[in-house]
């Protein structure tokens, strides 16, 4: 996922948890059902793990996470859904049919990261490939997708021990190629809700390098930002750096070019309506006394709604050739701005639903356990299934995975807080997958109540 949450280092922690219910507490702490989901997790907890470690130790790049989904595939058919491969590419569909009412999609998202892990973990991954532009690197969940496709098996397997609990239809998708935002296009591109049924509602969740282990975070309406990525090619004419009066330099005008753009935000945008536009990379020249023909700028472009994500583009555009003119640059060397075509869109939890989705939660866990989160810039292509039919009540919400004590010391300022996405980011585990398939069973069971 792309996202610019902050989070711990920290090693994780594998002990099994407690349940949020123990056997000496309260009646009146929850429903027989809901503690019942706590137990079963609990005495699933070592084989979770097991399951967590060897995904962990064995990840896979986006659209190549072939082994990743035979493997929960096999579990998924063994647990007796309907189970379709590669779907989208590497795909999996599971659906289990139970009678007339909603239709539920769950999803979590299989592929890593092309980053160096540095957590000391036993089980670190050593993984090494080459990344499609043919870089060598080594690969590593970073994001957390083993924590999701860990509680995805867990929360598909409570569901499917409690038929007699649930009616309507459960779509279960372990979806490709999220950190590069295309695999939710992919699958839908391939008929996700025509050679399957569509759903009416759709619930996924992501580990949060913010929260602490075990907290629930929940944001109504916008969640997460569009992402795009955008090139500006800036030509000038070359020359020697000793009479650059001979030149247009590039360099020069793609400076201007990169302190402009601030103001698309700064003096453009309302304040409350927030947008992001940063210069990742400016590379030009070769040698020192060279002024180059070219400039090339990478840019990272964050918004909510479509309105201000055109905006920003064309404000881009209008900048680049407004300095240029400016700078007296002719019209056959106008800059370049080329827009890629794998935008990550904007995610949406429709308000009304995330407050009941919120509800369901805190009126199973302590009241504690859940607190409103607000948006964030990150990306998250789980936005595309609300996106492709808005009739569909969706809901994505976060689950804490830093340690107690490691939250208190970046509190205090003692500790340095890597983001997800980091080399060092280790979640507590075993929290997030409980906690994680504890909220989505019994955010399932309520969607799918006998009505």
């Amino acid at each position: 996922m792309r996202h610019a949450l902050m989070a711990i280092m920290a090693a994780v922690s594998f002990s099994s948890i407690a349940t949020a219910q123990t056997a000496d507490a309260p009646a009146a702490a929850a429903a027989p059902a809901q503690s019942e989901i706590g137990a079963a997790i609990a005495k699933d907890m070592d084989g979770l793990m097991a399951l967590y470690r060897d995904l962990h130790a064995n990840p896979e790049l986006s659209e190549k996470e072939v082994n990743t989904a035979a493997k929960l595939a096999k579990r998924l058919k063994a647990m007796k859904y309907d189970v379709t491969e590669k779907v989208g590419g590497t795909g999996v569909v599971a659906v289990m049919k139970n009678g007339s009412g909603p239709v539920l999609l769950i999803r979590a998202d299989m592929d890593g990261l092309p980053v160096v892990e540095q957590t000391g973990l036993e089980f670190a991954s050593k993984v090494r490939t080459k990344t499609p532009e043919g870089v060598e690197t080594g690969v590593m969940h970073a994001c957390g997708h083993d924590t999701h496709m860990t509680a995805f098996i867990q929360t598909a397997k409570l569901l499917a021990a409690r038929k007699d609990e649930w009616k309507g239809t459960l779509v279960m998708i372990l979806q490709p190629a999220e950190e590069v935002g295309r695999g939710a296009r992919l699958m839908l591109e391939d008929g996700l809700y025509t050679r399957f049924p569509r759903p009416t509602h759709a619930i996924a969740f992501h580990d949060a390098a913010n929260l602490e282990a075990g907290k629930i975070g929940y944001t109504p309406g916008f969640a997460l930002a569009n992402v795009d990525s955008v090139d500006i090619l800036v030509k000038g004419v070359g020359g020697h750096g000793a009479y650059p009066q001979t030149t247009k330099d590039p360099i020069v005008l793609g400076s201007r070019i990169v302190g402009s753009l601030q103001t698309l935000v700064s003096r453009e945008q309302e304040p409350q309506d927030p947008a992001v536009v940063t210069v990742g990379s400016f590379q030009a020249g070769a040698k020192h006394n060279i002024i180059p023909d070219e400039a090339k700028l990478l840019l990272t472009i964050r918004s909510y709604s479509d309105e201000t994500r055109e905006k920003l583009i064309k404000g881009i555009e209008r900048i680049a050739r407004g300095e240029a003119i400016a700078a007296g640059i002719p019209d056959n060397r106008m800059p370049v701005v080329s827009v890629k075509d794998e935008f990550t869109p904007s995610t949406f939890n429709p308000p009304e639903f995330a407050e009941q989705m919120a509800g369901v939660l805190k009126a199973h866990f302590a009241d504690d356990r859940v607190v409103k989160t607000p948006a964030v810039m990150g990306g998250e292509d789980f936005g595309r299934f609300y996106r492709a039919d808005k009739s569909i009540n969706s809901f994505i919400f976060w689950v804490g995975g830093v340690p107690a004590d490691k939250m208190a010391a970046a509190a205090a300022g003692q500790a340095t807080l890597p983001s997800l996405h980091s080399p060092f980011w280790a979640p507590q585990a075993d929290k997030v997958i409980a906690s994680a398939s504890e909220a989505m069973t019994v955010l399932a069971l309520d969607i799918l109540k006998e009505k």
